[in-house]
């Protein structure tokens, strides 16, 4: 075991409430080696947790109405109100990962294990509360703002001149973006972002900022998270082909500077394509954020189901937080206002998740 680890155990208490004993052990040793773990049935979980306890993993069979009643009935008592609690998946399946986001999450893994990604995770959700300190928000929401902001500067500036763009660059800015976004919240990061940002920077760290905190209000696990920032962060990047003049212009662009401008999400998508390693679902964001449900939107008219989930949940994103900034034509619209103009694009954008996304940005504007 090394230093870190001796060092955190005699820190970190877990819990481990398992209804599946035969499948716990690895699980278990794993565990280990960031604390002290006590391993029991979740029939046997107590009515309040030790005083000492850092946080509770909970590997039950989460399509069993009984195993997920009896937890509830355990975890929702005042004593567990604040103890922090990690569930096991068994799989990917959505339910699955709504139960466990019912059920006070707060964040999950997924068999098989891996045990590097586990520890990091145990480590995030449990922390280690002796080593604490107050301004570690602030230092979380600056290293993922700084994060975010690096990676526009290697879009806008270095791709253009043939720098390229590695899909391992979005993962190391994804996990500061996704900490700071939990450890503080959406409005210090609009706020950051707002304060510090050109325009063309601005918007796509908004668009961020926003898909995220989305992602977390529906209760997405981690990994979808990630999927979703990573989309968010890129939907832009054809914008790095696109004029400055045209991208900066103070006014409204003129049916041939809207054409150009229309030319960004194939661009991008050539331009990641051509280079590889990056994921399908993120193509299909940077190439279809602009498509419409009604086949009106562009480059490729596609309509209804032609429209993935992801980039249905971008698109809202894209265009609230088009309305919602400031621009040099133009004051900001209102929360209201920009969800009265959603909602008249009815045709156009999913309505179910525009209303699932409406109270995220509310009280910021």
């Amino acid at each position: 075991m090394t230093a870190l680890a001796n060092k955190t155990s005699s820190r970190r208490r877990l819990l481990l409430a398992s209804d599946r004993s035969d499948q716990s052990s690895e699980l278990a040793s794993i565990l280990q080696s960031v604390g002290e773990v006590d391993t029991i049935s979740t029939l046997d979980l107590p009515d309040a947790p030790a005083g000492d306890l850092s946080g509770i993993v909970v590997d039950i069979n989460l399509r069993s109405a009984e195993s997920v009643q009896h937890v509830r009935n355990k975890l929702q008592a005042e004593a567990y109100r604040s103890i922090p609690r990690l569930f096991v998946l068994a799989d990917a399946l959505h339910h699955g990962s709504m139960q466990a986001w019912a059920l006070g999450a707060t964040d999950t893994i997924s068999r098989p294990f891996d045990a590097q990604g586990i520890l990091q995770r145990i480590r995030g959700a449990f922390p280690d509360t002796q080593g604490y300190d107050a301004t570690d928000r602030g230092k979380a929401l600056n290293r993922g703002v700084e994060a975010a902001h690096a990676v526009m500067v290697k879009i806008f500036k270095k791709l253009p001149l043939g720098v390229p763009l590695k899909f391992s660059d979005i993962v190391e800015a994804e996990n500061k973006i996704l900490k700071a976004i939990k450890h503080s919240s959406l409005r210090e990061w609009l706020t950051t972002v707002g304060c510090h940002h050109t325009d063309t920077y601005r918007h796509c760290l908004f668009v961020t900022g926003f898909a995220v905190a989305f992602a977390q209000h529906l209760g997405m696990r981690e990994d979808d998270q990630r999927r979703l920032a990573r989309a968010a962060l890129l939907h832009d990047v054809g914008k790095a082909f696109v004029p400055v003049a045209i991208l900066d212009k103070p006014g409204a662009l003129t049916d041939e500077e809207m054409s150009e401008m229309r030319q960004h999400p194939r661009r991008g998508y050539d331009a990641l394509a051509a280079q590889g390693g990056f994921p399908p679902e993120m193509l299909d964001v940077v190439l279809h954020h602009h498509e419409f449900l009604d086949g009106t939107g562009y480059p490729n008219g596609l309509a209804g189901d032609q429209i993935s989930d992801i980039v249905r949940l971008t698109t809202i994103v894209d265009i609230y937080a088009a309305l919602v900034e400031k621009r040099p034509y133009r004051l900001q619209f209102t929360h209201a206002k920009a969800f009265a103009m959603m909602e008249g694009m009815s045709g156009k954008l999913d309505q179910q998740l525009l209303q699932a996304f409406r109270p995220v940005p509310f009280g910021y504007y």
